[in-house]
C-alpha cells in the first residue's frame, strides 16, 4: 500500500493520505480534512518554562500548502484544536498564519471548535477561518472534534491522536500514527508534528491504517471471536 487509500464512509467516497489527511469530494471542489494541528504548542511550552525548539508552525504550514497544491482542494476543514492554548495567540504566530492564509485566499477554511480552541480563543479575523460547533452537518457527514455517534451521519473526528503499536520478530516495538475507522466513525491522526499520540484499543470490525513516512499500511483485521 502506498501513499493513499480509497475508502467508503457510509456511501461517501474518501481518500486517506499518508500526509495524515483525508480528501473528500465536494460540490465546490475537493475538500481536505485534517485534525489536531495544535499551532503554538511549542510557544506555549516555552512560555511555561519548558525549553523546546521553535519552528513547528512553519513546518506544518508548509505541509498544508503542499497538500492544498497536490490535491487542488477548494476547502480545508480543521477537525478541532487548531491552536494549542492562549499563549498561541502571540503576534508572531498570528502574522505567520495571516501571511499563509493570504497565499490560499481562494480556499474556504472551516474549523470545528475543539477543546483546545475553547481555551485558546478563536483564530484572529485575518486568518479567515470560519468557526463552527460539533456536530456540524456537511454533505451527509458529521464533522466533529470529539469522537461520537451521530444518528443518520458518518462522523469524522480527531482529538485522540490515535497511534498503533507494532511488535517485530525481535520484540522491537514501533508506534505509528493511524487512521481508525469504525462503523459510523472515522478518527484521523493528528496532523501537527509536535503533538504526540495515544495508542488505540481496536475492536473486531475496525479498520486501522498506519502511517509511516510517505506510506500507508492497513493492519490485518482482528480475528473474529469464537461463538
Amino acid at each position: 500500500m502506498h501513499g493513499q487509500l480509497a475508502v467508503d464512509l457510509a456511501g461517501t467516497p474518501a481518500t486517506l493520505l499518508a500526509q495524515r489527511a483525508l480528501l473528500l469530494p465536494h460540490a465546490a471542489g475537493p475538500a481536505l480534512v485534517v485534525a489536531d494541528v495544535h499551532f503554538g504548542k511549542d510557544a506555549t511550552f516555552r512560555a511555561r518554562g519548558i525549553p523546546v525548539p521553535q519552528g513547528s508552525a512553519a513546518g506544518d504550514l508548509a505541509r498544508l500548502s503542499a497538500l492544498l497544491a497536490a490535491t487542488a482542494a477548494r476547502t480545508l476543514v480543521f477537525l478541532g484544536d487548531l491552536l494549542h492554548a492562549r499563549e498561541a495567540q502571540q503576534a508572531a504566530l498570528q502574522r505567520q498564519l495571516a501571511h499563509w492564509r493570504g497565499q490560499h485566499a481562494g480556499v474556504e477554511m472551516l474549523l470545528v471548535e475543539g477543546n483546545h480552541d475553547r481555551h485558546a480563543g478563536a483564530p484572529a479575523a485575518a486568518a479567515g477561518i470560519r468557526v463552527v460547533h460539533e456536530p456540524f452537518a456537511w454533505d451527509g457527514l458529521a464533522l466533529c472534534h470529539h469522537p461520537q455517534r451521530v444518528a443518520g451521519a458518518h462522523v469524522l473526528a480527531g482529538h485522540l491522536h490515535p497511534c498503533v503499536r507494532l511488535t517485530g520478530r525481535a520484540n522491537d516495538r514501533l508506534r505509528l500514527p493511524c487512521f481508525w475507522l469504525q462503523p459510523g466513525l472515522a478518527i484521523l491522526p493528528s496532523f501537527g508534528e509536535f503533538t504526540g499520540g495515544a495508542s488505540i484499543g481496536r475492536s473486531e470490525g475496525d479498520r486501522v491504517v498506519a502511517v509511516a513516512e510517505d506510506r500507508l499500511y492497513e493492519l490485518p483485521p482482528l480475528p473474529a471471536r469464537a461463538a
